[in-house]
């Protein structure tokens, strides 16, 4: 008994040892200096970029500053968007951009039932720079010249304000054609001085980076591929979380609704609720939620806390029983891209697709 005893007292010494060494934390290696992510990024660019460390020091300050990993994923998906969106040039060319430009113009001049005359002769008044801004409209190449002719016809010209307002129309831009409106609305943490404002940043490399960096990368989302979070980029945070949400509500109440990730439309009336909503609504005995529980719940449709809703699981619940099998997280949005800049039929999924080939490749060359 003796011997028992002391063997029990020896062995859970032993036994804490060993539990002891298996929960301890394995050291951690130490994060990689920026002069070799820098160099990383360099290499992994494709070969006809110019200035290759200028851009590779922007990226790597966008993923630090953010607490973005710099790993291969990280940076190829980056790079992948940069690609498509600009084939890395800060301000690149739009090809007719006078055109569209005026033809902007000529729209809101239409909705408010301006004459044609009132607006030439607004176009004729001299500009900040000595040019009129009909010579100014003329000359613009890249959306930076219209964004700044924009700002200063708004400004300057009392009719400019009666057609726009206060908001300049450009609302993209930048080598990541990132959305002017997502940059002042995550603007607190820039890192850099704003000499002028976030609108003017967003032009930049470090700042069309930064922010493109941040739409890309900047949340955390369920997926299981990079594909969803480049159609993301190109359709809103979760949108493809939300159109298989959509799938889902579809099978449940076995009705067709359009998979655009748009799971709330924007200023929908409680009274006046859009295509998703109205399918819920008629959900609502069998989710055990009412009207009310559905809106709250879909108020959150553009963040992570969403998942976690009763009406996110009991759809997924509902729509499996209905399917008699397990339903996809997640669906690239079926929606169709619509832009004065654009000239052939294109739609988010092919933009995802196209730079999930880019993002193939890059990760092909970091060899992952």
């Amino acid at each position: 008994m003796d011997r028992i005893i002391a063997l029990r007292r020896f062995a859970a010494p032993v036994l804490l040892v060993a539990l002891t060494g298996c929960l301890a934390p394995r050291p951690q290696a130490p994060p990689r200096r920026p002069v070799d992510v820098r160099a990383q990024i360099a290499q992994l660019m494709p070969a006809q970029v110019g200035d290759r460390e200028g851009w590779a020091a922007d990226i790597e300050a966008a993923l630090r500053t953010q607490d973005i990993e710099p790993t291969a994923a990280n940076v190829c998906a980056v790079l992948a968007v940069a690609e498509q969106e600009s084939t890395f040039r800060t301000d690149p060319p739009v090809p007719g951009l006078p055109g569209i430009a005026r033809a902007e113009i000529d729209r809101r001049a239409a909705a408010l039932h301006l004459p044609d005359f009132l607006v030439d002769a607004a176009l004729r008044i001299p500009s900040p720079d000595g040019r009129s801004y009909r010579e100014r409209l003329a000359a613009v190449r890249t959306e930076r010249d219209m964004s700044a002719m924009f700002d200063d016809f708004i400004g300057m010209v009392p009719l400019g304000q009666r057609l726009f307002g206060r908001l300049n129309p450009v609302r993209t831009g930048g080598p990541m054609q990132v959305s002017i409106a997502f940059a002042e609305a995550h603007a607190s943490r820039y890192p850099y001085p704003v000499e002028t404002s976030i609108r003017h940043e967003v032009f930049s490399r470090r700042g069309g980076v930064w922010f493109g960096t941040a739409h890309l990368l900047g949340y955390r989302a369920p997926y299981t591929q990079t594909l969803y979070r480049f159609a993301d980029f190109n359709a809103g945070w979760y949108a493809s979380r939300n159109a298989a949400f959509q799938n889902a509500v579809g099978i449940a109440a076995g009705v067709p609704l359009a998979l655009d990730g748009d799971v709330l439309q924007p200023d929908a009336a409680f009274d006046q609720p859009g295509q998703t909503e109205r399918a819920l609504r008629t959900l609502a005995r069998r989710l055990d939620l009412d009207a009310r529980d559905i809106r709250r719940a879909l108020e959150r449709g553009d963040s992570e806390a969403f998942e976690r809703t009763s009406l996110y699981e009991r759809v997924f619940e509902l729509a499996e029983r209905t399917a008699r099998k397990p339903l996809p997280r997640a669906l690239v949005p079926r929606i169709a891209l619509h832009s004065p800049k654009i000239t052939r039929k294109l739609s988010t999924e092919w933009f995802a697709r196209r730079v999930d080939e880019r993002y193939r490749r890059c990760l092909k060359r970091a060899g992952a």
